[in-house]
């Protein structure tokens, strides 16, 4: 995915016109419709699989879960939907603790907050190979997660003077792979108010809803019914333009719609960052770096957005190190990510328990998040504290770090957003700017970096049909650097300050690796596609009449081969490569005596 500069950001993505002309009464109860593909890939869009019974449910969420809280037994998992869905005895007890707020965080009434937590087997879903593919096309910041599950949770406290404890406790939660927060976030609003009166048997239905939805492929805009409720969303791809919406709004059809989503996956930045504002771009760095963070916030809720502001701010940037919307003492990795006998990991933590105040005072960044106030107040200007100011967490909000900040301060940011709080310009705009902001500032710096890594591609014409395709030329960090003297991201960036030591500093980090290895990857894949290509523009068969037999099976094997991998990893082929190579494949089958053509024409062992 090559980024586009920030002079492109403003341009609106134009609308499919038919869409606005389709009669309503078309529209199915689960209703995908396509927009246009993005480039590369061939002209046979993947298939939907024969799907059996919980696959289209599995393609969303692994199961529901009901938390209940149990007198001798604390937390426990009452329920779990579907109920063939797998979790192991930790994943259940990580789920157990993760989906209640700490008791100190005296929540009452209905909180929604989210979590992530490693998966505990490596377990496979009978989708893996499709899901897979639907994941092809998918920004980097919305790829199914491999190794951790996302928790989506609806907790309600309220008095009850029938229970022994005087309250009635209880999460639905949603476990997923995909991280679509403000999806599942509205979808728990639908389901769990509902649950709540009328327990189980609704629960049920929902599930059933959920079975009948369509897929979640990049570039649909779909409509999905959930308990006699039309959400209509369109999962975004890589080929969008960072900062735009592409969601047709059609009135004919949106008339059996009760919401629409504009985004299925954008926290609220403004809102989040709005206690430390004065320090978002110090923020960015850190988060860019991977440094290691800890949120410190008085509830579940406050912690795990402002995780995932933090981990979003460097978007369309992939953060590639672990993070955790809300931690607690009795996570499984409690003892690892605590630990004083070495530095603290490359993470970002989000905590309630005042415990952490001291358990994680050695960690070299700390922010202290109070109540979020709400948009009309202003923020007072505070600045970066010692770390050993931080005692408790009573402690002031603000920023606790010895950091020192690469790049100069941005004080027309600080000051435009100011100005709309004394304006009281909406929360949705002041998101919009905070957004834009942290999108131009990480373009400014990933672009110098696609430009250098786009050279290392070898020239098409060094391609050959009837050679192996030419490796990529190897990262060089010091002729990287030499590139950022006339092509650096002053170009696009008024910011001033030590940009050759952010990146030396960015060049060490997993941010850097996750991201330098998904282009690779890319890279290489471009190279097998510009191969195969090279390969179906020749004559084979005049070509094969020049070989053996041996040769000549030879040959067809391993163009099968090519033809495998390439459906199997996608190829970014051209329109039509996959069909003419089947042909070429067959054509040559045919020059050959009838029992090799009977052998070549079986299909491979698995």
């Amino acid at each position: 995915m090559a980024l586009q500069g920030p002079e492109e950001l403003g341009e609106q993505v134009e609308e499919p016109e038919d869409l606005d002309d389709q009669d309503a009464s078309s529209i199915s109860p689960a209703e995908e419709i396509t927009l246009p593909a993005g480039p590369g890939g061939d002209d046979e869009e993947p298939e939907e699989p024969l799907l059996l019974p919980w696959d289209r449910f599995s393609a969303w969420l692994h199961c529901i879960c009901v938390v209940g809280f149990d007198l001798e037994l604390g937390q426990a998992v009452e329920v779990i939907y579907p109920h063939h869905s797998k979790l192991s005895e930790k994943e259940k007890t990580s789920i157990c603790y993760l989906s209640f707020p700490d008791s100190n965080s005296g929540c009452l009434g209905d909180t929604q907050f989210c979590f992530r937590f490693r998966q505990g087997s490596n377990r496979k879903s009978s989708l893996g190979c499709f899901l897979e593919t639907t994941d092809r096309d998918a920004p980097p910041c919305l790829k199914r997660e491999q190794g951790h599950y996302y928790g989506y949770v609806y907790f309600r406290q309220v008095r009850d003077k029938s229970l022994k404890r005087g309250y009635f406790q209880k999460s639905l939660v949603l476990i997923s792979k995909l991280p679509y927060i403000t999806f599942f976030h509205s979808l728990l609003r639908i389901m769990a108010p509902e649950y709540f009166e009328k327990q189980e048997p609704c629960l049920e239905a929902a599930c059933n809803d959920l079975d009948r939805w369509p897929t979640p492929l990049p570039g649909r805009i779909l409509t999905l019914p959930i308990m006699g409720v039309v959400i209509k969303v369109r999962i975004p791809t890589s080929y969008d333009k960072p900062g735009t919406s592409q969601l047709v709004q059609s009135a004919q059809s949106d008339s059996l719609v009760s919401i629409v989503l504009p985004t299925i996956h954008e926290v609220d930045l403004f809102r989040c960052f709005y206690p430390v504002f004065f320090h978002i771009q110090m923020l960015w760095e850190l988060v860019l770096l991977g440094e290691a963070l800890v949120v410190m916030a008085p509830s579940p809720a406050e912690s795990s957005d402002t995780v995932l502001a933090l981990v979003s701010c460097v978007a369309p940037l992939r953060y590639c190190s672990d993070f955790r919307p809300y931690f607690t003492i009795h996570d499984s990795e409690f003892r690892e990510y605590t630990t004083r006998t070495q530095a603290p990991p490359s993470v970002i933590l989000g905590v309630t328990n005042p415990f952490f105040a001291k358990t994680l005072q050695h960690w070299p960044h700390i922010i202290r998040i109070g109540d979020m106030k709400q948009a009309g107040e202003m923020a007072k200007q505070m600045k970066v504290k010692k770390l050993k100011n931080l005692k408790t967490l009573d402690s002031k909000p603000g920023v606790y770090t010895a950091y020192k900040p690469y790049l100069n301060k941005d004080e027309e940011i600080i000051k435009q957003l100011q100005k709309g709080v004394q304006q009281k310009r909406p929360s949705a705009a002041q998101n919009a700017i905070l957004r834009r902001y942290f999108l131009e500032l990480t373009q400014s710096f990933i672009i110098p970096l696609e430009r250098y890594v786009a050279s290392l591609m070898p020239l098409q014409k060094s391609i050959s049909p009837w050679k192996s395709p030419p490796q990529l030329r190897s990262f060089v960090q010091q002729d990287f650097m030499k590139t950022l003297e006339k092509a650096g991201p002053q170009l696009t960036s008024r910011l001033k300050g030590d940009w050759i030591g952010l990146y030396r500093h960015f060049l060490k980090s997993p941010n850097f690796d996750g991201w330098f290895r998904s282009r690779r990857k890319e890279m290489t894949q471009k190279l097998e596609a510009l191969h195969l290509e090279a390969l179906c523009e020749e004559d084979l068969q005049q070509r094969i009449q020049q070989h053996t037999e041996v040769e000549a099976v030879d040959l067809v094997l391993k163009l099968k081969d090519k033809l495998t991998q390439a459906e199997r990893e996608q190829l970014p082929v051209r329109s039509g490569t996959l069909a003419k190579l089947r042909l070429h494949i067959e054509a040559l089958i045919q020059t050959l005596p009838d029992d090799l053509q009977g052998i070549l024409h079986k299909p491979p062992t698995p």
